[in-house]
């Protein structure tokens, strides 16, 4: 569905195709999710529909969605598929990140072109965070690489890996390189670690770089390993709205579920546990909504404050994300303890959020530190 707008673009509806995407992956999510196998056939249809380029200005051929309705589409797609939205969140936030930096007056064309292309963006960056990992070797003309990168969501359907890599030899102190690797490259392969809780089907697995060769021309980055980079600023203002607006849609799902099945019902305790239950949903889609506000669009201030913020709101969100699910198990009664309710899967695919950069102890620190006019690293 398509309208035209007064500043003469074409605004799409990013929801419906998500919604007809979702509706359509639903049939094979609960098989999925006991065998953890990936929908690949979903990476596809999220090419077609033009999602997967959303992000991407219109200049450079894509779609010019601004941050808030891919955060929509998102969360609708979670509504469906947990584990297809997760691992799209991966991707999405890689994108998000480039257009960032478009924003700011940066070159980010040559991302936008692969995307625009059809590329799916892998992301290693909650294992690699500011010291990075693996063991970076200098030779002509760029270095060998070895390093075991977990968890990369998506890494089956992926094309390319967006990674770092430590280079502890590097004149004047270890270094984080960061760079874009073809998941076709030699060297590069996936070993199927991912057997979880929840969100089974998300293909996070593991991606074993062994010796691959990655030239000088493919670093786009080279920081200190083990100081705080602006850089991660910006992944978490891009981020971190994404990724929980894909989970506030399995909320959205339980909350929905909970009611139908409880309508009708006159017990005084089901009344109390249902408001329970969407005073924690509404918490965590408010503060969600305000992560996407204050990001203005992917123009919002690079500092630690921001970065501090936006990390609180994640921590809060996420315990009230947890919340809603536990609620809507509890308001439905022992039914929804049964795996032949859905209930039972939402909760454990609910759990994830928490294990995205970063967990409350560590986030409550690096916030403590910032308020405090501290670094926030230790």
């Amino acid at each position: 569905m398509t309208t035209t707008t007064a500043d003469s673009r074409t605004a799409v509806d990013w929801v419906a195709h998500a919604r007809s995407i979702g509706e359509s992956l639903r049939p094979e999510v609960a098989e999925r999710d006991r065998s953890g196998a990936i929908n690949a056939a979903a990476f596809e249809q999220l090419r077609a529909s033009g999602l997967v380029a959303a992000l991407v200005p219109m200049e450079f051929g894509g779609g010019g969605a601004t941050h808030a309705e891919l955060g929509a589409a998102l969360r609708e797609l979670g509504r469906h598929d947990a584990s297809t939205a997760v691992a799209f969140a991966m991707h999405s936030h890689l994108v998000a990140t480039q257009v960032w930096r478009h924003n700011s007056g940066q070159d980010a064309s040559a991302v936008f072109g692969k995307v625009a292309g059809g590329a799916i963006l892998v992301s290693t960056g909650a294992s690699d965070w500011v010291g990075s990992n693996g063991r970076a070797v200098r030779v002509d003309g760029g270095y060998r690489v070895h390093a075991r990168k977990a968890p990369a969501s998506g890494c089956e359907a992926g094309t390319v890996l967006v990674t770092s890599f430590r280079w502890d030899e590097a004149p004047g102190g270890a270094q984080a390189l960061h760079c874009a690797i073809p998941l076709s490259a030699p060297g590069v392969r996936i070993e199927k670690t991912w057997n979880t809780l929840g969100l089974r089907a998300s293909g996070s697995h593991t991606v074993v770089l062994d010796d691959v060769f990655v030239p000088d021309a493919a670093i786009s980055l080279a920081r200190p390993a083990d100081v705080w980079p602006p850089l991660l600023n910006v992944v978490i203002g891009a981020a971190l709205p994404l990724v929980l607006a894909a989970y506030l849609g399995v909320a959205d799902s339980a909350v929905e579920l909970a009611t139908t099945l409880t309508r009708g019902r006159t017990d005084a305790h089901v009344y109390q546990l249902a408001g329970e239950m969407i005073n924690a949903h509404t918490t965590a889609a408010d503060l969600i909504e305000a992560m996407f506000a204050g990001s203005r669009n992917l123009r919002f201030a690079n500092t630690d404050d921001y970065a501090a913020r936006t990390l609180s709101r994640k921590t809060v969100a996420t315990e009230k994300l947890v919340e809603t699910v536990r609620l809507a198990i509890e308001t439905v009664g022992g039914l929804g303890y049964s795996r032949t309710c859905a209930l039972e899967m939402h909760y454990r695919d609910i759990h994830g959020c928490q294990f995205h950069p970063l967990p409350r102890a560590k986030q409550t620190q690096f916030t403590g530190r910032v308020v405090l006019g501290q670094s926030p690293l230790g």
